[in-house]
């Protein structure tokens, strides 16, 4: 495997898992190379790096690195400045089980959504099912600015690519999701998120 001088970020602009990386990157103001790669491609380089070809894919030097949440840990750890996930282990642990939930529960949803393959009415079904379960968690953002804290931590980063494509999975909100809207308005005009959208995405809203 041979060395990347620069800090470099292989990704699919189009990708949630993707975006919550430039995400990370945008919010610790971190420079990096980034390197836009469609869905179901892998340039040699990135044959190089990542034996399975995914996305996205962090070169550092020597180390590369691929899986999303594993990227978006080292690049706190990396880059503590503003840290992401909380310093006391309990506090860490439950937020990394909250971001296990949103990979099981919201992920796998939209996943299947946007999977050609999908048939029509699993896609129905994966919207529904998304739908509701996000307005029914609607009010735990009544209280905090962000999911459960304070502080913008690495469950927004999961959460916000999720929320800015729903107009792109075709679900739409109700009024009962006020809370849930209002953090999405919130931090979508925020200078990192809006640094972390690709042109794709972009074009998503």
């Amino acid at each position: 495997m041979s060395a990347i001088n620069k800090l470099t970020c292989f990704s699919d602009p189009a990708d949630h898992y993707s975006h919550r990386v430039r995400l990370v990157l945008a919010e610790k103001a971190v420079a990096c190379v980034h390197v836009d790669v469609a869905s179901g491609q892998c340039p040699e380089q990135l044959a190089e790096l990542n034996p399975y070809g995914t996305l996205p894919t962090l070169a550092d030097r020597d180390l590369a690195l691929y899986e999303s949440t594993v990227v978006m840990e080292y690049l706190d750890e990396r880059y503590p400045h503003p840290p992401l996930l909380p310093v006391y282990p309990v506090a860490r642990a439950n937020s990394r089980l909250l971001i296990h939930r949103i990979q099981r529960d919201w992920c796998s949803a939209v996943d299947l959504i946007l999977d050609p393959k999908t048939k029509e009415s699993a896609r129905t079904k994966a919207r529904k099912e998304l739908r509701e379960s996000l307005t029914g968690i609607s009010p735990l953002f009544d209280d905090k600015p962000f999911f459960l804290s304070n502080e913008f931590s690495l469950l927004d980063c999961c959460l916000l690519p999720i929320l800015w494509r729903l107009p792109q999975l075709g679900v739409e909100l109700p009024a009962p999701a006020k809370p849930l809207l209002d953090y999405m308005s919130r931090n979508f005009s925020r200078p990192g998120f809006q640094e972390s959208l690709s042109s794709i995405e972009q074009a998503m809203r």
